[in-house]
């Protein structure tokens, strides 16, 4: 049975169990724009008055929560809006949220949202598919905006490489390397989202996750790594973005030509934890990978 309720006099679809809830919104997306423990706060970022301006001159909303765009990022083209009425339907295999074909990308975007019965934990299916004439080449692209003030724990690969380099960092023109929000470790890149000016950074990421801690719970997200792939951003299979509003954690999937009504597809799977405290140094986070056994 579905139900329903409401956020920031939005009309959404509540999916949820004994552990979690889940909130999405039928008037725009498709989104995610609440994810909580049972009683718990939203973890997500609810920004229904952020925007920024289009190449021409039009305001992009950006909501908040979670959401599927398009890469490699284009000012226009990622930018499509997303604040008509979705379809959502429910079946065995979980929530279904479809937007139409976008007119101006020709792109129909759609999330199927499963959520185990019995743990606090989801499995995402995007899907990008292409509703033009022609063949086009893009990237699934997820985005996950997060209330400000926790932890973002950024994993780097540990493989042994002899004499080449086993790691590589893309930084974007704003970052600024000597904030003392970021701290740069041996296993694990930690950035406090308590930023004032934007900040990015992306990296293949072969160890397939990456973690968001917030007022003791710890967000974790998956999604493969194809070491043959070819991905956005030089290469970025996960991407960190945060500024005073909001903290986001981004995976990509790897470039891939769409031919007519044909599609690409990109899977996370997200898991809470709750009563988890907050790290401050790889030791801890080493100790926390234990107890829940992500490593």
């Amino acid at each position: 049975m579905v139900k329903m309720a409401n956020l920031n006099d939005l009309e959404c679809v509540v999916l949820e169990n004994d552990l979690l809830r889940i909130l999405v919104p039928k008037a725009l997306g498709p989104r995610i724009l609440s994810l909580c423990f049972r009683g718990g706060e939203n973890l997500l970022a609810v920004l229904p008055d952020v925007t920024t301006e289009r190449p021409d001159g039009k305001q992009y909303h950006f909501f908040g929560g979670h959401r599927l765009w398009l890469a490699p990022e284009d000012p226009l083209l990622s930018y499509a809006f997303d604040d008509q009425a979705v379809e959502i339907t429910s079946s065995e295999a979980g929530l279904l949220i479809r937007k139409e074909a976008e007119s101006e990308t020709g792109i129909e975007k759609s999330i199927l949202v499963n959520l185990d019965p019995q743990q606090a934990k989801l499995t995402l299916t995007h899907r990008l598919t292409n509703r033009s004439s022609r063949p086009v080449e893009y990237a699934p692209w997820t985005i996950t905006q997060f209330r400000t003030g926790g932890l973002a724990i950024l994993p780097q690969s540990g493989a042994q490489t002899g004499l080449l380099p086993n790691r590589t960092l893309s930084l974007w023109p704003y970052t600024d390397i000597t904030s003392p929000c970021l701290k740069l470790g041996n296993q694990f890149i930690l950035l406090h989202a308590n930023m004032q000016t934007p900040f990015k950074v992306g990296f293949p990421n072969p160890r397939g996750w990456m973690a968001y801690w917030l007022d003791g719970v710890l967000f974790v997200k998956k999604a493969a790594f194809d070491p043959q792939g070819r991905y956005p951003d030089n290469g970025s299979s996960s991407e960190c973005y945060c500024n005073q509003s909001f903290l986001e954690l981004e995976t990509l999937a790897p470039l891939a030509l769409i031919e007519p009504d044909a599609s690409a597809t990109h899977t996370e799977t997200w898991e809470l934890h709750s009563d988890i405290p907050m790290p401050n140094d790889e030791s801890a986070i080493q100790a926390i990978l234990q107890k829940i056994r992500l490593e």
